[in-house]
């Protein structure tokens, strides 16, 4: 598979007029990062830092932060601050992690299982990454406080619902972003580059395409509502290498271009576009990471819950609704009860839609229709519907190279995370989410010319537009990884040559 490189950061900085060079996690906190940067720079851990471009713009410190090259260092500027604030604002920023962890879940059964999670990553982090002594000193004071707090409340349940769904933070703490011609014009193209946006910026992007097609306007959306309600959906995201907001705002992108790029607001009615849009948002909602698979193995909570039927879908529908249970956040409020219940249910179809045991089914049902298709038919535009949604939740290879590959990266990194928990709990393990048996090209091969070509294909019967748009970057990265799987056999087959012979000196 990949280079393990894909796992880390680098950046460097201006130390003093020398160029000092950093190499991070990109699964560290923002925390940890600062605090890396501090003794980089010199200066106390504690310390407040500002990191500015060579322009002069202040840059995120977090995982995401934008490469840069030596002849293009980051500034340091300390900030006024004690440090007893800093180290304030520290355990403040501890504490609210853990709070987090512990709101995102319903019963104490998924907390356990979360925070287990979260420590067996803190552990492989001490582990693994090379860390300096302070660091690890670090990373096992968090892990002993992590422990201490699950015992501490492993014999209450004192998660409620309503508590995991509140807002945390207000609207003013949301900055409105103004977005350039050249940023609204990007958006509607499936090459867009999400990797380059921080959350709030796609919060931002997320509100424009909702004003963009006419869904506030025509549906009397309050914009304070939609901001509330966008922030609601970005906090009940986890940080799951894969499934988490960053993939959300993917997915609903990639909507967006296709309502834009075959002319969608022609054939379906603005609640149409109003369902796709908002099931493409909720889609994963709360997702831990495990897919149905694990759920219904290991007997989880939410297998059961939902007796083993698409248990994580059902579960994504279910949050997404608590959320506009509360009025603050519900973009509904003015549907009168029978267009909320239609909204509602065809929400939920689609968002079911989205479980890859049914891709079959889904697919097989749209080919019979599609070469007759009838816009005026409501199973027709159903079935439509359904596959759009489909082809967004797994599009990241119809983007160019460079955005696609990083997302084969995070997907195995989640594979992988899963297949390990299979094994030591003594549960089955898919080939293609073993660490030990798969590649990144035999990984996507299949994939690609097995799912996504032939869905996309029958698609294109309806939309002949995107063809160039979308279905040739599939076969061009198709044949991509087919180049990719030659070169590791021969190189595969030179080492192996290379282990006869040295066998046969012995």
């Amino acid at each position: 598979m990949g280079s393990a490189s894909s796992s880390y950061r680098v950046i460097y900085l201006d130390v003093d007029g020398r160029i000092q060079k950093v190499v991070f996690s990109r699964f560290c906190s923002p925390c940890d990062i600062k605090e890396l940067l501090c003794t980089a720079s010199g200066v106390p851990r504690s310390s407040s830092l500002s990191l500015l471009d060579s322009s002069g713009a202040m840059v995120s410190i977090d995982p995401t932060m934008p490469h840069n090259t030596e002849r293009s260092p980051y500034r340091v500027v300390p900030t006024a601050g004690g440090q007893l604030a800093d180290k304030e604002e520290l355990f403040q920023n501890v504490l609210t992690q853990v709070a987090e962890q512990f709101s995102r879940a319903f019963k104490i059964n998924e907390l356990k299982t979360e925070v287990t999670n979260r420590l067996a990553m803190l552990e492989k982090r001490v582990e693994l990454e090379g860390m300096k002594v302070v660091e690890i000193e670090k990373c096992r004071n968090d892990i002993k406080k992590l422990r201490e707090e699950m015992e501490s409340r492993s014999n209450s349940n004192f998660l409620e619902d309503n508590k995991k769904l509140t807002l945390r933070r207000g609207v003013s703490s949301y900055p409105k972003y103004h977005l350039s011609q050249e940023t609204v014009d990007a958006l509607r193209l499936p090459t867009f580059d999400a990797w380059q946006w921080e959350p709030n910026e796609m919060l931002s992007c997320l509100e424009h395409m909702y004003h963009d097609l006419g869904l506030v306007r025509d549906f009397n959306i309050n914009p304070v509502t939609l901001k509330r309600w966008l922030l609601c959906i970005h906090d009940n995201y986890k940080n799951n290498p894969f499934h988490n907001f960053r993939h959300c705002f993917c997915v609903t992108q990639m909507m967006y271009s296709m309502i834009c790029l075959c002319s969608l607001q022609e054939k379906f009615s603005q609640v149409d576009l109003l369902i796709l849009m908002t099931a493409a948002v909720c889609h994963d909602l709360d997702h831990p990471g495990f897919n149905n698979t694990y759920q219904v193995n290991a007997r989880t909570e939410l297998a059961v819950r939902y007796n083993d039927i698409s248990p994580l879908e059902n579960h994504h529908c279910a949050v997404a609704f608590q959320i506009f249970s509360q009025p603050d956040c519900n973009i509904f409020s003015n549907f009168d009860p029978e267009a909320f219940k239609q909204m509602r249910q065809e929400t939920i179809t689609l968002i079911l839609a989205t479980d890859m045991a049914r891709h079959g089914e889904i697919l097989d049902s749209f080919k019979q229709k599609v070469d007759a298709f009838d816009y005026a038919d409501e199973e027709h535009v159903t079935c439509l519907k359904m596959v759009l949604i489909k082809c967004c939740d797994i599009s990241n290879e119809v983007r160019p190279m460079e955005v696609a590959e990083p997302w084969v990266d995070c997907l195995l990194e989640e594979y992988f995370m899963q297949s390990d928990r299979e094994k030591a709990e003594g549960l089955p393990v898919a080939p293609f989410m073993d660490r030990e048996k798969v590649t990144k090209p035999t990984a996507q091969i299949g994939f690609i010319k097995f799912v996504l070509i032939p869905m996309f294909e029958t698609v294109m019967k309806l939309f002949p537009q995107i063809e160039e748009a979308m279905v040739q970057p599939l076969r061009d990265s198709r044949d991509r990884y087919e180049e990719l799987k030659q070169i590791d056999n021969a190189m595969n087959e030179v080492q192996k040559k290379k282990s006869e012979n040295l066998g046969k000196k012995k």
